[in-house]
């Protein structure tokens, strides 16, 4: 289901293990069960790393749940479907060195090895923030596709134009 900001976030000050909420996303995806109860969030925003384009890439900046089996699994792939629906060609997440990954994997996720760690200085020249894991962390990713062009979706409008009439004739 999807998710305001707050209530993603509220999960995660409740539930995340290492992290504290996020200043913003792109959108929220809440896991719950068939009476309704939430067990688990992925908040998706823009890429950290000025190194990607942000109109192409999302990056899952938090994933958290309550432990229940599968929740992890079914969010990130839940972010990616929503992402390519939204027209993404790529989202991407780093874990700690001493996560398995095995939640990404069942999403069809790619590892792509280490990257990022170590102390570093903002623009500005301020030092990073030291109130988070700062380690080498392993960057995952699900390429999306591409976006679709015009006459490809003037193609599915031809054949929704098509069924409109049939189902006028019936």
């Amino acid at each position: 289901m999807p998710l305001d900001l707050e209530e993603a976030n509220a999960l995660v000050d409740r539930l995340h293990r290492h992290h504290a909420p996020v200043q913003g996303h792109r959108f929220s995806i809440g896991a719950i069960d068939d009476v309704g109860q939430l067990h688990g969030a992925v908040i998706v925003g823009r890429t950290v790393s000025r190194a990607y384009p942000t109109r192409d890439v999302l990056e899952v900046s938090r994933l958290v749940s309550d432990g229940r089996r599968n929740v992890c699994s079914l969010l990130y792939a839940a972010a990616a479907r929503a992402g390519a629906a939204l027209g993404y060609t790529r989202i991407q997440t780093y874990i700690l060195g001493d996560e398995s990954g095995a939640s990404l994997r069942a999403a069809g996720w790619t590892c792509e090895g280490a990257a990022g760690g170590g102390q570093w200085k903002h623009t500005d020249g301020k030092p990073r923030r030291t109130d988070q894991p700062t380690g080498v962390k392993g960057r995952w990713s699900k390429v999306l596709g591409s976006r679709p062009s015009l006459a490809s979706t003037a193609a599915v409008g031809d054949v929704a134009d098509a069924l409109f009439e049939i189902g006028d004739v019936a």
